[in-house]
């Protein structure tokens, strides 16, 4: 029998990075019975990549159904969604708020409040669940409980005489958790019997089955057998499974209906039916699509490229799936040269560019190289078109910048907004000032915190700005960000010549008061990355004809003498210069392989150059 709504439960966790969303969770399934409890203490159901448990974050979000018996005799069923932390994540939580009612808000009693519990609540709000507050790891030594408590209500402006004292890691206020969720978190609304509306806020990709879609039925029911359609692809399938999730995939029978979030399988098999946010009814109904997602804006550009044995084939299906599970990728197809056919794709930030690289690389067993990250400019060109206007292109690679034949070059600009601490507006406005960042305003938000707003070029965002605001502000700075337009600014296209020839993958643009910094900082980790030849490779970094930086690799030098003992100097002379000779044709015709270690270490560069 279906779970009647009144017993049903929708929840997220949302928290700060590190502060035990993943540990909390892995507990409520061993006090539902979801899960048995490890010896070994290690937690890794929700974790299950290979990268999550090696950086110790959450990735992916995950949902899980579980069944609560309450004290009222009534066993709950309760929707579990856990969320990431980290801010380059932050759309897996904004989908993962769609399918719930309720949040906790975990806070760490020793680090309290910051960054991402501010964003991840607001995000809460903006959804209008009900928040119940958590203080997690209060065994720790160092636990702050009565100064958090303080830090809730200033900081967030939430009632904290109602949060739960909990140790996720020691099994601590558990059980007052889950009675907290069953009496405060409102059931789900929606018509059983009305016209049937499913969301679908994640999909994975399975060999065998095709696309399963993870979905939350807003109204109506869905059960196997039924025709459904996708709204926006308007392309009908029959459904073979839909269950529940605990943790593994069950079946059931009799369907889902209104209020229930599981898995549905339809053996859909082209990937460009399904688009997460769309809105799932029967294939007979004349529903309305619910409001979907907002679609993310990527702040970092960068190219993929298939190296050794991978061919362009086995790249483009494994970044066609990699959407699927990751909708806010972006991909499109380019030429980069001497590194052949491959993908401009774009990121939400460095730490999400560098995630979905090594998922590409480890989960689809490919060979890539990824060049240095930019994003879009505007170049006006030179001329007029037959109707009179000004010819207008975008640039998302430096390469396709024409060394002249343009009259001025747009970069884009954003509007920013900077939450810190009010003690570190100076060590803040410093920070923006030094990336040409213009201000705004100033506004208070109480005595403890300030938000400042700030216009500035996006390429001076992309790069290390949110690790640098978090470093002097401890950790308690977040920021946002909306595109404000494109602004004419004095930039530059720095080429990276390795042994006289241009190496189109490293070019770049700056502006041109810092090229020549930039410039000499990316040839000075060329050097240390290409190895030795038997000739002399020189690096250089020019803007058009003018060279800004240059550096050289020695040659290996062959002992042509050792076999010469005793005698006359003359001897070894005359194999001396014969070596030299040599040396001067070889470095004529010689060529030099940039290898890919050499664009990781640009790459570390860029991020590190400041």
């Amino acid at each position: 029998m279906p779970t009647p709504q009144h017993l049903i439960r929708n929840f997220c966790i949302i928290a700060h990075i590190d502060h035990g969303k993943s540990t909390l969770a892995e507990r409520l399934l061993q006090a539902c019975g979801a899960m048995r409890a490890k010896e070994d203490k290690e937690l890794e159901v929700l974790d299950s990549m290979d990268l999550e448990r090696e950086r110790g974050i959450t990735i992916k979000a995950k949902a899980l159904c579980l069944g609560y018996k309450h004290n009222d005799g009534n066993t709950y069923q309760l929707n579990l969604i856990d969320t990431p932390g980290h801010v380059d994540f932050s759309y897996e939580v904004t989908r993962s708020l769609q399918a719930c009612e309720g949040a906790l808000l975990v806070v760490d009693a020793v680090q309290g409040v910051q960054a991402q519990t501010v964003a991840n609540f607001l995000l809460a709000l903006d959804q209008h669940l009900q928040i119940v507050p958590v203080i997690n790891k209060i065994d720790l030594p160092g636990a702050r409980v009565e100064q958090v408590l303080e830090e809730i209500e200033e900081a967030l402006a939430l009632d904290a005489t109602d949060a739960i004292q909990a140790s996720a890691k020691a099994g601590i206020g558990i059980d007052q958790i889950l009675t907290a969720i069953v009496e405060r978190v409102k059931p789900p609304g929606g018509d059983r019997d009305g016209t049937t509306q499913a969301l679908i806020f994640d999909a994975i990709y399975d060999d065998y089955r095709g696309i399963i879609l993870y979905i939350r039925l807003k109204s109506g029911r869905l059960k196997r057998g039924d025709q459904i359609r996708m709204i926006r692809s308007q392309k009908t399938y029959a459904v073979s499974d839909i269950g529940r999730l605990r943790p593994a995939m069950e079946s059931v029978p009799e369907g889902l209906e209104a209020g229930e979030v599981g898995y549905l399988c339809a053996a859909i098999k082209s990937l460009s039916d399904v688009k997460v946010g769309d809105t799932i009814t029967l294939e007979a109904a004349q529903a309305e699509p619910l409001p979907g997602f907002r679609e993310m804006k990527p702040m970092v550009y960068c190219g993929l490229y298939p190296s050794g044995e991978t061919t362009y084939d086995q790249l483009r299906e494994a970044v066609e799936k990699f959407t699927l599970n990751d909708a806010s990728f972006r991909w499109v197809p380019e030429s980069g040269g001497a590194l052949g056919h491959g993908f401009r794709c774009g990121f939400l930030g460095m730490l999400h560019m560098e995630i979905c690289q090594e998922r590409l690389e480890r989960e689809h067993d490919l060979d890539m190289v990824q060049t240095a990250p930019n994003v879009t400019y505007r170049v006006a060109l030179k001329g007029r078109d037959v109707a009179g206007n000004v010819r207008v292109i975008d640039i998302t690679n430096p390469g396709e910048l024409p060394k002249d034949g343009w009259e001025r070059i747009e970069e884009p600009v954003v509007t920013i907004h900077f939450m810190i601490p009010a003690e570190k507006i100076g060590a803040v406005m410093q920070l923006v000032q030094d990336r040409r960042g213009d201000f705004l305003k100033q506004d208070y938000m109480g005595t403890a915190r300030c938000v400042l707003t700030y216009r500035m070029p996006l390429a001076e965002v992309i790069y290390d700005l949110f690790d640098r605001l978090k470093s002097v502000t401890q950790g308690y700075g977040t920021m946002d960000y909306e595109l404000c337009g494109y602004q004419e600014a004095d930039l530059v296209r720095v080429d990276i010549l390795v042994h006289n020839t241009p190496c189109e993958a490293l070019a770049f643009i700056c502006h041109r008061t810092v090229a020549e910094h930039r410039g000499r900082q990316i040839i000075k980790a060329l050097r240390e990355e290409i190895p030795k030849h038997l000739f002399e490779v020189s690096l250089q970094a020019a803007i058009g004809t003018r060279v800004i930086a240059r550096e050289s690799i020695a040659a290996i030098r062959k002992n042509v003498t050792a076999k010469c003992y005793g005698g006359d100097v003359t001897r070894k002379r005359k194999l001396l210069e014969k070596q030299k000779e040599g040396k001067k044709r070889m470095k004529m015709v010689g060529s030099v392989e940039v290898p890919q270690a050499a664009f990781m270490a640009v790459l570390k560069s860029r991020v590190d150059q400041e």
